[in-house]
């Protein structure tokens, strides 16, 4: 009786193990902005993003209201960001410049809002952001 037992649980193990890793693997999707670099050119600041559409269609068109703050908090620039389409599981780089904005007065970005998410419906709101730069990108 104890091998029947033993066979039964190496068997059926493998099926929780896998079922475990699946629910894992499976949390909420989202789509998500990450500041990925600054960099200075001429007058203007450049600020490069990584997006990655996590949800299972494509995103025809995303534009966010973006606000800059300097160090000492004070609204620098609002500026409007098209990141275009962004197809589903497929990262895509976009860079836009603020004019006459040097990248070491930045304090911190705001996303103050989306103006428009072609998408799923619930494509707004599975927004997340992030930052790789020492500018905090507050959504």
């Amino acid at each position: 009786m104890i091998r029947p037992l033993l066979l039964s649980a190496l068997l059926v193990s493998p099926a929780f193990a896998q079922g475990g890793a699946l629910a894992q693997e499976t949390g909420p999707a989202t789509l998500s902005i990450e500041l990925n670099a600054l960099e200075q050119t001429g007058d203007a600041c450049r600020l490069v993003f990584v997006a990655r559409n996590g949800l299972a269609q494509d995103i025809a068109g995303l534009v966010i209201e973006a606000v800059a703050f300097d160090a000492a908090g004070g609204v620098a620039r609002i500026a409007l960001f098209d990141f275009a389409q962004l197809p589903a599981g497929v990262p895509r780089v976009r860079q836009f410049d603020l004019p006459q904005i040097p990248c070491d007065s930045i304090g911190s970005l705001l996303v103050n809002g989306v103006l428009s998410c072609e998408g799923p419906a619930a494509c707004a709101a599975a927004l997340t952001f992030s930052s790789r730069t020492d500018v905090e990108l507050l959504g």
